[in-house]
């Protein structure tokens, strides 16, 4: 049977091959009857359905059927500098590009701005009422409170057990701003002006809870506060994000206080007399008197038979108190009866 076949060349002419019974010859012999110029050979190959055929592929053979068309393409030349492949590069070159994340690089700016204008737990928008702890961060009362209740605090935040470790802070807010406004800073110093973003340092007073710029405090020279004119002292001023320095200054004073109020437990029960302090602990039947210890072991025990009246009988008198006798019987667990003839 005749076997036709069909040749798409690289200037999009379709050529048709035909061959006898007993013709056959190899793709380099197509490929050299039909390129005018022999020395262009090897920058051709055949494909067929998209793969590419080896030179010396004999046709017919199984792949190349009647009425197939095989496609004759240049082959694309690299390796001289030209930007083409070489086949040199490795996949593990790609591999290890992309193996490595490099993180996300994060705008000091927005940091910024995320720390002085948000709760430092629940991360949403600063709204009154505020509060800071003993570290100067800032946080709005009610996440903490809820966070405090369900006992979900993190880590960071375990120094905080409860209301007393919290300080309330009056915050002064922009005129026209909203309290949940996105753009911006919504507060700002009630004295300067400046806004509360974190270009500025900013400190809240503990006795009055209002918050004011370090400029104001600077600038105006007071012992009372700017806004109530309520006295405070130098320890009342607490540094709102501080830097890590003075967060290190605060963390050891909280510990410091820490000890202190241990110390202070322990001096529970301890009475001052006469400027002197003594020991109100208390063992076996010993009393505190004037801040000393005395022992009531020679007090003697009472008894009834001793303050019975003069026209009575003694054992009569003691009749009446149950403890004037010890009873000759003993009680059991399932019964309180009195014995025959005492009931």
């Amino acid at each position: 049977m005749t076997l036709q076949f069909f040749v798409r060349s690289p200037t999009h002419q379709t050529l048709t091959v035909t061959l006898e019974p007993t013709q056959s010859l190899t793709l380099r012999h197509l490929k050299s009857s039909l390129l005018p110029n022999p020395r262009s050979v090897s920058s051709f190959y055949f494909a067929l359905n998209g793969k590419p055929l080896s030179d010396s592929t004999l046709v017919p053979n199984s792949q190349i059927t009647h009425l197939s068309t095989l496609f004759l393409l240049p082959r694309i030349s690299g390796g001289g500098g030209d930007g083409g492949a070489t086949g040199a590069e490795s996949r593990d070159c790609y591999l290890k590009m992309y193996a490595d994340k490099k993180p996300d690089k994060i705008d000091p700016n927005e940091k910024r701005l995320g720390k002085w204008l948000n709760c430092a737990l629940s991360y949403e928008p600063l709204r009154e009422p505020c509060v800071i702890d003993k570290l100067g961060n800032i946080f709005n009362k009610e996440a903490l409170v809820e966070a405090l209740l369900g006992k979900k605090l993190p880590k960071e935040f375990r120094h905080i057990r409860g209301l007393k470790d919290m300080i309330n802070i009056k915050l002064s807010m922009i005129p026209g701003k909203e309290s949940e406004a996105a753009d911006g800073a919504t507060f700002q110093c009630p004295i300067t002006g400046l806004e509360f973003n974190g270009k500025y340092k900013f400190f809240a007073l503990r006795n009055c809870g209002h918050v004011v710029s370090a400029k104001a405090l600077k600038e105006v020279k007071s012992s009372t506060c700017l806004v109530c004119h309520k006295e405070f002292v130098e320890s009342d001023k607490m540094v709102i994000n501080g830097s890590e320095e003075e967060v290190a200054a605060f963390r050891e004073k909280m510990e410091e206080e820490k000890v202190k109020a241990g110390k202070e437990k322990k001096k529970r029960g301890i009475d001052v007399v006469d400027g002197k302090k003594d020991c109100g602990k208390l063992e076996g039947n010993e009393k505190l008197e004037n801040g000393k210890k005395s022992s009531n072991s020679g007090v003697k025990k009472f008894r009834a038979v001793d303050v019975a009246p003069a026209n009575a009988t003694k054992e009569v008198y003691a009749s009446i108190f149950t403890s004037s006798k010890k009873s000759d019987f003993k009680e059991t667990y399932s019964c309180r009866s009195l014995p025959l003839g005492r009931n």
